[in-house]
């Protein structure tokens, strides 16, 4: 632990994947810069990012159906898939870079290989899910994904899934099989470890940013509270960066700075269904995500999901979605009435008024008895029974409510970097995908607040060291993802990727 600074060049709040990101891009990019990272729990990663907490691990767009919605006429939207899987192979250039100089653990203990697979089921979302297909294969970074509406196949694909159907049932499946199952604890933790081995980073956990307020010179001036010791501290930096999952809102509200004013945050709670059978985890080995609900948040798109925790298979199912006022797992009831400021009710209201199936949805969620989860279950796992399954609660997930001029106030379903206009200070907001794109989103902060920096010749030699594609375009570019993604899965020990779309199944 090097000692404390209290003139820093950069100050991280939160120990998530959001700040180890940055974190370590800006250490690599001006090693010279010197770090305090602040988090409020005793360990990193024990929020969104932790394994059971996070939604999503491995989100590249092959199998989540909310990025690719249905237009009225038909037609199904690929631009957000195709910017997601695009992001997400930055991420692995980044991690690739990291593993590669030896600056992380062995990729092993946080990336493996694992199928993507879409299932869905009925006459009308079959013929939804061959038109994705068929669109997503207009774009080669979807190469290699199969398309099948034979039983037999996908008994093959899924056994435990097609357990128990009937032959007449209407299905389909897509599979990817250069998915991947990515546990972002593990991630984030390596690379604050990384970070705390560097000269001029210090971490301090059980610490609480309780104000901050911008000074004259231009600098922050922060004040820290000690949980433990119960003592206060002062800290002045030239940049600080709100990575506090749902804490992010609060703090951007008490920065004052005119760019966060009118933003909202809706809270969204999750809850997961873990098997406790190891027979049945041993029999599923894939990320099977469905179609969502009607009025849900993209965090609860249903899933099946084989993940690796802690070194051990673990199989969940959902997440299940409720509400709580709390902004974090481990936040304060008050956190939403508190939120609440004269700038931002009016696009809160609004946004509410607009969303009361969301609302619906919820509440029927938090209803839910056990027999209503394992009925949510059977449709992805026929056979399944409630003695192998035990309720596990998931992260909170705060959406971002924004103005709007039409509506009044809109929520939003992603996540959203909130900058001061003299790039001094800046807030990540909201949810999904982020984990899986957090390359990209921090590579986005820093264009913002690093412009020169971004611009001059020093950096832009180092960011294309780091990810090889940096700036290129690799969804136009079918050559450069290929290059990369041979560098980057033969360095993360992924099986290669198959550069000639399968015939459909």
């Amino acid at each position: 632990m090097h000692a404390e600074n209290n003139h820093p060049d950069i100050l991280l709040i939160g120990a998530g994947i959001m700040s180890a990101t940055l974190g370590v891009l800006l250490k690599e990019l001006e090693p010279s810069l010197s770090i305090e990272i602040f988090e409020r729990l005793d360990v990193a990663a024990a929020e969104s990012s932790d394994a059971w907490n996070n939604a999503g691990t491995g989100h590249s767009a092959f199998c989540e159906l909310n990025y690719t919605p249905e237009f009225a006429d038909g037609s199904i939207e690929t631009d957000k898939a195709v910017k997601v899987a695009e992001s997400f192979e930055v991420s692995k250039q980044f991690w690739a870079y990291l593993v590669e100089r030896q600056l992380i653990k062995t990729p092993g203990s946080f990336i493996k290989s694992l199928p993507h697979i879409s299932f869905v089921w009925g006459a009308k979302n079959v013929k939804f899910l061959k038109k994705r297909y068929e669109a997503l294969q207009k774009c080669h970074l979807f190469s290699g994904m199969q398309y099948s509406e034979d039983f037999d196949v996908l008994t093959e694909w899924i056994p435990l899934v097609m357990r128990g159907r009937k032959r007449s049932q209407k299905v389909a499946a897509t599979r990817m099989d250069i998915g991947t199952d990515v546990n972002f604890g593990s991630l984030t933790r390596s690379m604050f470890n990384r970070l705390r081995e560097m000269d001029g980073v210090a971490m301090h956990f059980n610490h609480e940013v309780r104000n901050l307020e911008c000074q004259d010179d231009g600098r922050w001036l922060i004040k820290v509270k000690d949980t433990e010791k119960s003592t206060t501290r002062k800290v002045k930096a030239k940049f600080v960066f709100i990575g506090a999952g749902g804490g992010s809102l609060p703090l951007l509200e008490k920065s004052d700075i005119p760019e966060g004013k009118g933003y909202g945050g809706f809270p969204v709670s999750g809850q997961w269904l873990k098997c406790t059978n190891p027979e049945i985890i041993r029999q599923h080995n894939a990320k099977v995500y469905g179609k969502a609900a009607v009025g849900s948040p993209p965090m609860s798109v249903p899933h099946l999901d084989s993940r690796m925790i802690n070194g051990e298979k673990a199989l969940l199912f959902g997440p299940y979605a409720g509400f709580s006022t709390k902004f974090l797992k481990n936040g304060s009831f008050l956190d939403l009435p508190l939120s609440i400021r004269a700038n931002n009710i009016i696009p809160m209201l609004a946004a509410g008024l607009k969303n009361i199936p969301l609302t619906k949805y919820l509440i029927e969620q938090v209803r839910q008895s056990p027999e209503d989860r394992l009925e949510a279950l059977k449709e992805y796992l026929p056979g399944a029974k409630l003695e192998d399954w035990e309720l596990e609660i998931a992260g909170q997930r705060v959406q971002v409510i924004k103005k709007d001029e039409e509506h009044g106030g809109i929520l939003e379903f992603g996540t959203e970097v909130v900058s001061s206009a003299d790039g001094s200070i800046s807030a990540l907001l909201g949810a999904s995908p982020g984990a899986s794109t957090a390359v990209s989103i921090m590579l986005g902060l820093l264009k913002k607040c690093f412009k020169e920096k971004v611009d001059s010749p020093e950096w832009q030699s180092r960011l294309a060291e780091m990810i090889p594609a940096y700036g290129k375009d690799l969804g136009k570019d079918a050559g450069l993802l290929y290059k990369t993604r041979e560098y980057t899965h033969r360095v993360l020990g992924l099986p290669p990727n198959p550069q000639k779309v399968p015939q459909q199944g």
